[in-house]
């Protein structure tokens, strides 16, 4: 039989809307929507389902959203067992709930706690983040250090062969562009983002994210969850806390993650939860990896 991985979506997958079919045609699906909305003591099911898009887009709602969507998908998934996981950014998150490593109840407020305080840091120190695509990673790591004498700027996102997102302040970022377009890249886009995430700039998130992952009860993997950070798989419930900490601030390792995974003998990818951005990076990064896509309930009913 294939080896098959749940692979989760992070910010910037949400739409209006997310979630409203499966709470109306599943009950589990309302329980836990109840739940959180219960925990938070936000009115996030209300957001999800009617926008407005504004607010939707505030990281404080946009992560809690995510997540929520994500992890109802996989909990009433009955006929498929992963043998792997992974999430992108915030959907590591999602991964560790997958695989029984956090429970929900305490993960749905630590994502909200680690949404909050990204928000803040973003307030706080402001940022942007932009898209090089076409240049090899070694080169765009380059131009960053080089342009870093304008301001802060690093790797954020090592996507897909030839697609890294670059993040931090404004003048950092702005001076990295130039470099990647006299460079030759394909594409240069600055993203419209809130914050500068996976760079510098999320210190303060990282320390305030820190005590809330002291405080959550963590339990061992039902399957292995590669790591943003690492690109593998941790060893040990302190080295996941110090991880998903260190996360905040460094770079999200995509596409070393995808390839190790296929290494391991994983031959089919599930994206479950909002959108398919992560079923077009396997593409870019494997064509021959099978892919498919769980968001919908009309998807999610053929595995119940």
């Amino acid at each position: 039989m294939s080896k098959k991985a749940f692979i989760f979506p992070g910010q910037g997958s949400q739409y209006v809307g997310m979630a409203k079919d499966i709470f109306e045609k599943s009950v589990e699906a309302r329980e836990m929507i109840r739940t959180a909305d219960d925990l938070l003591g936000v009115n996030l099911s209300y957001i999800m389902f009617n926008g407005p898009e504004d607010e939707l887009k505030q990281t404080q709602y946009t992560q809690p959203a995510i997540f929520l969507h994500s992890v109802i998908l996989a909990s009433i998934i009955r006929t498929i067992d992963a043998d792997a996981a992974a999430g992108h950014s915030l959907g590591e998150y999602s991964a560790y709930v997958a695989s029984g490593t956090i429970q929900f109840h305490e993960a749905i407020k630590l994502v909200r706690a680690r949404g909050v305080a990204m928000q803040e840091a973003g307030d706080h120190n402001k940022g942007t983040m932009a898209a090089i695509i076409g240049l090899e990673p070694e080169k765009v790591e380059n131009l960053c250090a080089e342009a870093s004498a304008d301001g802060i700027v690093q790797c954020a996102n090592f996507n897909s062969t030839g697609q890294i997102v670059i993040s931090g302040s404004v003048e950092g970022v702005k001076k990295a562009m130039e470099l990647c377009k006299v460079a030759g890249a394909k594409m240069v886009k600055e993203l419209v983002v809130s914050a500068a995430f996976h760079s510098p700039l999320m210190i303060s998130a990282k320390e305030k994210l820190k005590s809330a992952l002291d405080s959550t009860n963590f339990y061992t993997s039902k399957f292995p969850v590669y790591t943003n950070v690492t690109s593998k798989p941790a060893d040990s419930i302190s080295e996941i806390k110090s991880l998903l900490s260190e996360q905040i601030t460094a770079p999200v390792r995509w596409e070393e993650a995808i390839r190790n995974m296929i290494a391991d003998g994983i031959e089919e990818f599930y994206e479950i939860g909002p959108g398919n951005v992560l079923q077009g990076l396997v593409k870019r990064i494997n064509p021959d990896a099978k892919r498919f896509g769980i968001d919908k309930f009309e998807n999610v009913e053929k595995y119940i």
